[in-house]
């Protein structure tokens, strides 16, 4: 591990936004720079946002380490990561879920689809089953493989997809961003679900078509 990449590490444990073991384990070994465009290798270990083009992003880390560890996600678990972009927090979830569970990454703009799958593939995981890539519109979640114990999307909806809602299991829970706050949402019943607001967080716009590039 680079003397950069654990600097960022330390860093997003003393602000306390890696706390858990498990996901400071997965930073550790899902090295950023493997996700990022050639170009900005150099800037992979920044605690910003890079472009990985057609106007996507991948995420600032100290936002994927505060995603992740309110989603809790657990070893076993099934989760539907929307909107995977780079491949980077599929890679991560992937970690965590571990060889027991299952990561479904989506992505809708056929170029970062292929880049993510690549970046992911220097992992084993899609070998190993643990991950499935598909290209497609997350908004509309993945029925064929619900329900998930989590939901994780990385760019901005106008409304809680109900896909989301319906694949989503009894006890499990989303993690999305919407009107510039991220919003853990938490299934109690069929019909009931607890929302907790994190305001602050700027994400680009879900694509549900490739006409809207």
């Amino acid at each position: 591990m680079s003397t950069q990449q654990d600097k960022l590490i330390e860093d997003l444990i003393k602000d306390g936004f890696l706390q858990s073991p498990r996901v400071i384990e997965a930073f550790r070994k899902i090295d950023r720079s493997n996700f990022v465009i050639e170009y900005l290798k150099n800037d992979a270990y920044i605690n910003s946002p890079l472009a990985i083009g057609f106007g996507q992003t991948i995420s600032q880390p100290l936002t994927v380490a505060f995603m992740l560890e309110k989603l809790d996600v657990q070893p076993g678990h099934k989760v539907l990561d929307v909107g995977s972009g780079s491949g980077w927090t599929t890679a991560l979830l992937a970690e965590i879920v571990g060889e027991k569970g299952k990561v479904y990454g989506i992505e809708i703009i056929p170029e970062i689809y292929e880049f993510g799958k690549a970046n992911v593939m220097r992992y084993s995981f899609i070998n190993k089953g643990i991950v499935e890539m598909y290209c497609g519109n997350g908004l509309e979640g993945l029925k064929e493989a619900a329900p998930f114990d989590r939901i994780m999307c990385s760019a901005a909806v106008k409304e809680i997809p109900q896909a989301f809602k319906e694949q989503l299991k009894i006890g499990g829970k989303i993690i999305l961003p919407m009107n510039h706050s991220l919003w853990l949402i938490t299934k109690k019943s069929e019909n009931e679900f607890d929302f907790e607001e994190y305001p602050g967080f700027i994400f680009v716009p879900v694509i549900d078509k490739i006409s809207n590039l």
